[in-house]
């Protein structure tokens, strides 16, 4: 499936809201991320430089209820973009944490403390997300 489509996004989708496997890190993180899971309503648009596309997941009550590709991503309560080259880093196996804080991926618009008061769950969605196939 190709990178940023209508298909990508319903995959991409479904992986953030199952979430990454859970192997290697301790319980007691996991627990925590549900915690922060539990109910969170938000919108993350996650946007590509180059091309002005994004990727819009809608989070309801804890679960990642929509997903759609858009150039605008006004209605976004956070928006985060990174140039192609971390997104290819990113499906390459690249440490999502190490990419949020290092800037590879940066928040653009958005209340930054309401944001990082969650940033290990973004961070988990983010790995889901970076581990959904794509074409070459």
């Amino acid at each position: 499936m190709r990178f940023f489509t209508p298909e990508w996004a319903e995959a991409a989708r479904a992986a953030v809201d199952t979430g990454p496997p859970q192997e290697g890190k301790l319980p007691s993180y996991w627990s925590w991320i549900d915690r922060a899971r539990a109910g969170y309503t938000a919108t993350w648009a996650l946007g590509v430089r180059e091309t002005g596309a994004y990727l819009v997941l809608t989070w309801k009550d804890g679960k990642c209820a929509e997903a759609a590709i858009t150039s605008d991503p006004a209605a976004a309560d956070y928006v985060l973009a990174a140039g192609e080259a971390t997104w290819r880093e990113l499906r390459e196996g690249a440490d999502p944490g190490r990419v949020v804080m290092y800037r590879g991926l940066r928040l653009e618009r958005g209340d930054v403390l309401a944001f990082f008061r969650v940033i290990y769950f973004f961070v988990e969605s983010l790995a889901a997300l970076s581990q959904v196939p794509v074409e070459p």
